[in-house]
Formats: structure tokens, C-alpha cells, sequence
């Protein structure tokens, strides 16, 4: 497989020598995707030339989650420190209070990490592992631009919402396995909500694909380009309104207000990891906000042109940096 599709030209004229020394480093000079770069140039043997491509990709793939992670949490904070007439995080990294989450993050690593007395040992410790699993293995089919991808997949949108849908396995174990009421009913309405939006989250994602006659993400996020006339949320009325059946599901998919049941802090303590400290809870966090910017780059590719800005640019300048760009301004529509 083609572990990384990047190619030299596909870059730009504009790019500085500096750039063109790191794309040489990750082979994509000479149309040599990572893994053919490791093999016959550096004489890897062919399993370890694989390993250091995937090594490489889930190291950048995992940088996103949880740097994205850190970003989301910081700017909930704020936003919602200004809806309720507060400052919000102020103490840490200035004004901004920019560096709170990051704070909190090594405060975590420093928590003790309890196991309650009642709890099933084995599934309890396991739990946050398989959520954040599943919402990390979904990017590896989502594409960040054209060919920037971990992996082209023909079937990449029935991957993201095949992996993706095994979160909730995560949240259902942690509140079984914690041996706490207010955990238990936390995974049994998330049991009961899973049923609610995974059938209507299909359907919202199957109308794009037969649209384009395709699964892979890559091909339907090109076949946006040009004008933001050829995006699919305008390709008719049909498909506007199936966006906010879209949004409205993909919100629900990754517990935010008001579609947070399975934690619902006013009601269940914290729900499904009323039991989790430390790291573990913070697993939890990063699977929640990872899925946030998976479902909000679902919907760019498939609503609003991916990668492809709202004016297309051509030319020498059209480099992938461009496309990477525009493809943050897509999931800035969608607004989760």
C-alpha cells in the first residue's frame, strides 16, 4: 500500500529549500512514496521499511488528535467564559490563558490513578483505551488535502463511520466495568442515544456518495473544486437541509450539549467516568474532542468542498499548504 501519496510537484514552485529537504527526507522526491524511501534508500528490509512509514504516519495522525484536543478544550473554555459574562482560563500562558489546557494535561499525568474496590479491574483499565482507538484509527482514511492521506481507501467513508461507531463500546465498558450507579446509567443512555443517531448520521453520509458515485473521500472532496456553487450543500435543497440532519446527528455521535446524556453533569456527577482519574479520564477527552474534529472534517469533505476554498486558486500557488488551509476553513463552517 501507499503510505503516503504526497508527490514532489504536487508541492509548488514556491517551495524553499528547507521544505524541499524535509519532502526529500520523507521520500516523496522521484515519486517515492515513505516506505520505497526507507527500503532502497536507507536498505531497510521490506517489514521494517512498512513499519517506519506507519511509525511516522500515526506519529503525525496522533499529534492531531491531541493537539486538537488542546485547542478545542481552550477555546470552549474561552467562548463559553464569554457567553456567561465571564474571563474564562487567565492564570496560565497570559491573557489568553493559551497554555491552561496544556497545564492541566501534565497536572493529569501527575494524578494518581485510581481503581475503585468494586470495579471489573481488567475492563475498567481497558475502557478508555478502545475509545480513543477507535476515534484515532478513523483519521487514518480521512484525507487533510489531495493525497495527503495515511491511507486511499476506495471504501474510506464506510471506514470512518465503521470505526468511528466503536467508541461507544468504550463508554458502555467504563460504565459497566466501574461498578458506580451513576457510571452504569451513563452507558445505558449512551446505549439508548447510540440507536438514535447512527441510523440518521448513515443516511446523511450515503446521499453524498451516490451523488458522486464514489466512497473514497478523496475523489468526492476533487470533485468539489472550482466555485463554492459546486460544493455538495448547494447542489440542491435536498442536500442543504440533509447538512443540518448531518450536524445535528454528528453532534449527538460525540456528546456535546445538548446531546450530552451520557455525562450530563448536573444530573449523573460526570456519567460513564464519574470513576476515572488521571490519565485514563483524560483518554476519555482526547477520544471526545478527537471525534469532534473527525465528524467536522467528514462534513467539509462531503458538504463544502474539502480542500477546495471557497475561490479557487490556480497556478504555481495552488501548493497542497493552500488546500491544507482551505480544508481548516471548511470545518470552521461546520462550527463544532
Amino acid at each position: 500500500p501507499n503510505w503516503m501519496e504526497v508527490r514532489y510537484e504536487d508541492i509548488g514552485v514556491a517551495t524553499s529549500s528547507i521544505s524541499r529537504r524535509i519532502i526529500g527526507f520523507l521520500g516523496a522526491k522521484r515519486h517515492k512514496p515513505v516506505a520505497e524511501f526507507f527500503e532502497q534508500t536507507l536498505h531497510f528490509p521490506i517489514w521494517l521499511a512498512y513499519l517506519a512509514a506507519a511509525t511516522i504516519h500515526c506519529v503525525l495522525i496522533i499529534n492531531v488528535v491531541a493537539i486538537g484536543a488542546l485547542i478545542f478544550i481552550w477555546m470552549e473554555r474561552k467562548i463559553s467564559g464569554r457567553i456567561q459574562d465571564r474571563l474564562g482560563p487567565t492564570r496560565v500562558g497570559g491573557a489568553f490563558g493559551w497554555l491552561q489546557t496544556l497545564a492541566d494535561g501534565i497536572k493529569l499525568i501527575a494524578k494518581e490513578d485510581v481503581t475503585p474496590g468494586e470495579a471489573d479491574v481488567m475492563l475498567f483499565k481497558l475502557a478508555p483505551y478502545i475509545s480513543f482507538a477507535a476515534s484515532f484509527c478513523a483519521y487514518i482514511a480521512l484525507p487533510f488535502s489531495d493525497g495527503w492521506v495515511a491511507q486511499n481507501l476506495n471504501s474510506a467513508v464506510f471506514f470512518v463511520l465503521a470505526v468511528l461507531g466503536l467508541e461507544v463500546f468504550g463508554v458502555i465498558l467504563a460504565g459497566y466495568a466501574s461498578g458506580s450507579k451513576w457510571s452504569l446509567f451513563g452507558a445505558m443512555r449512551e446505549a439508548a442515544q447510540v440507536v438514535s443517531y447512527e441510523v440518521p448520521l448513515g443516511i446523511c453520509v450515503v446521499v453524498p456518495v451516490f451523488i458522486c458515485g464514489t466512497m473514497n473521500l478523496v475523489t468526492i472532496g476533487n470533485m468539489q473544486s472550482g466555485l463554492f456553487t459546486n460544493w455538495l450543500i448547494f447542489n440542491d435543497p435536498f442536500t442543504f437541509a440533509l447538512f443540518w440532519v448531518y450536524f445535528t446527528c454528528a453532534v449527538a455521535s460525540v456528546n456535546r450539549a445538548p446531546f450530552d446524556l451520557a455525562e450530563a453533569e448536573s444530573e449523573l456527577v460526570a456519567g460513564f467516568h464519574t470513576e476515572y482519574s488521571g490519565l485514563r479520564w483524560s483518554f476519555f477527552f482526547m477520544a471526545e474532542y478527537g471525534s469532534m474534529l473527525l465528524v467536522s472534517g467528514l462534513a467539509a469533505i462531503l458538504f463544502f468542498g474539502g480542500w477546495h476554498g471557497p475561490i479557487p486558486i490556480a497556478g504555481p500557488t495552488a501548493t497542497t499548504l493552500v488546500n491544507v488551509l482551505s480544508f481548516g476553513q471548511g470545518e470552521s463552517l461546520v462550527g463544532l
